[in-house]
């Protein structure tokens, strides 16, 4: 059947199966993997939960991963990550995504203000490894802020479901109460279980911030826990200090879908960037690569724009880059980087 396959591929050259595939139906598909919105609900305001139902080629998902989501936004396709709030063991093969609205988030406000059932969009397999072990633990402490509520929902739920006899609290700050998606089902997951707790924080009405008093009053056993954090890089950080002062480091696990910089040091932003495919050179600006490359006129390919996805990875032919999320550098020839999270130091060639 493979061999088949590509012959046909072969034979459609110089577009893919899949290309011609997509005008009979856009969900018919050989290789690419689509997903059709089936429907939308928009009952938090600033957000939009779809239900999405995936082609044969979907595999399921673990509970706190995620899935790329594709869309055509003025004739240039846009990928960005997204968790999947459903519990893993979903058996009708659909998807629940909840999408925040983010100011200048351009797939986020596109799909809050353009998604319809029927509309189709790109879907990649579910990756990451922030995800429950397969052998539960005891206790388990989910922490989350604002829209990084998703993962650990789809834990929540996924735990719930499988009646987890264990301990669980379940930490989550917002503007208000309104502002906290599917709040209902989680209160009434939390009566349904004896041994589950939710305890909602809102800062801006009053509510403390994280500290270790806090933690303490929510799980006093967190010492003993697993404990997933997802929010923005304030609370992260305020649960790593946490965490680090207590010497539990290795049972705190974060998933983030912001991407907290080095510092840039001036004196690296100097030489030239040069995009040899392209026959593009420009200034080095100390900015990454991608925004670089996008400065000089030039679309690569990208997705997350937080070095989760991999999609803008390209060649760094030579010279010496920065990782900005960890300050490493790197100067080996011929390398595969991500240009997202990449900075030049001094003269850089890349292949895009």
């Amino acid at each position: 059947m493979v061999d088949l396959i590509d012959l046909v591929q072969t034979l459609t050259t110089p577009h893919p199966l899949d290309r011609y595939l997509e005008l009979v139906r856009p969900t018919l598909t050989v290789r690419q993997m689509r997903a059709e919105i089936t429907h939308v609900r928009r009952s938090v305001p600033g957000s939009v939960t779809l239900t999405l139902r995936p082609t044969r080629q979907w595999r399921g998902h673990a509970a706190g991963q995620y899935v790329q989501i594709g869309v055509v936004i003025d004739g240039v396709r846009h990928t960005r990550c997204y968790s999947p709030v459903n519990p893993e063991s979903r058996r009708d093969r659909h998807i629940q995504l909840t999408v925040k609205a983010h100011p200048g988030g351009l797939v986020s406000q596109y799909l809050h203000e353009q998604a319809v059932p029927g509309m189709v969009v790109d879907l990649s397999p579910a990756a990451g490894v922030f995800r429950l072990p397969e052998v539960r633990p005891d206790r388990v402490l989910l922490i989350s802020g604002g829209s990084g509520i998703t993962p650990v929902l789809s834990m929540m739920r996924t735990l719930a479901d499988e009646g987890y006899p264990g301990e669980l609290t379940f930490l989550h700050y917002a503007r208000s109460p309104e502002a906290v998606p599917h709040r209902a089902e989680l209160e009434a997951i939390a009566e349904r279980n004896p041994r589950f707790r939710v305890e909602m924080r809102y800062p801006e009405q009053g509510g403390g911030p994280f500290d270790y008093d806090e933690l303490e009053r929510v799980a006093p056993w967190f010492a003993d826990a697993q404990t997933y954090v997802c929010g923005p890089p304030p609370l992260m950080d305020a649960v790593r200090k946490v965490y680090e002062a207590e010497e539990l480091a290795d049972r705190l696990h974060f998933e983030e879908f912001t991407l907290s910089a080095a510092p840039v040091d001036a004196d690296e932003a100097y030489g030239a960037t040069t995009f040899s495919a392209s026959g593009v050179s420009a200034e080095n600006t100390g900015a990454s690569l991608l925004e670089q490359a996008e400065a000089a006129g030039l679309t690569p390919e990208y997705g997350c724009r937080m070095g989760i996805c991999f999609s803008c990875t390209a060649v760094r032919r030579s010279g010496c880059t920065r990782n900005l999320r960890t300050g490493e550098t790197g100067s080996d020839p011929d390398q595969p980087i991500q240009l997202c999270v990449s900075a030049a130091v001094g003269d850089v060639d890349i292949e895009i």
